[in-house]
């Protein structure tokens, strides 16, 4: 990769994200771009580490850019390193599928006691 794009890549991936997308998106998100936003909301990351831990054969990375485009991940820096985070709007979407999810669960147990 020359170095031009290289600087010129950093540059467009180091802008805040916050305010970028002002309209969220009014479908869920799938399944995968919630596994994305759980793993970066246990721990920011490093930009590097989400790129290896999420590439695909595709030259675009959908989940990633779809959770940045839901307003459910951010850039920010972490000791001066491009770095992921999850947003408050991200953090709340797993709050609120993990509390759909036991509120499912709690009433398949109550229909069929054996289940729990």
């Amino acid at each position: 990769m020359s170095k031009t794009y290289e600087l010129a890549l950093f540059y467009i991936l180091d802008m805040r994200s916050k305010g970028c997308y002002p309209r969220r998106m009014n479908h869920r998100p799938d399944a995968l771009v919630l596994d994305f936003v759980e793993w970066i909301a246990a721990s920011p990351r490093r930009y590097s580490e989400v790129m290896e831990a999420w590439k695909t054969s595709c030259p675009r990375l959908t989940i990633w850019e779809d959770a940045i485009d839901q307003g459910l991940v951010q850039r920010c820096r972490i000791d001066g390193q491009l770095s992921i985070e999850a947003t408050e709007a991200g953090r709340d979407l797993l709050a609120q599928t993990r509390q759909r999810f036991q509120s499912a669960h709690a009433g398949q147990n109550a229909v069929n006691p054996s289940l729990g």
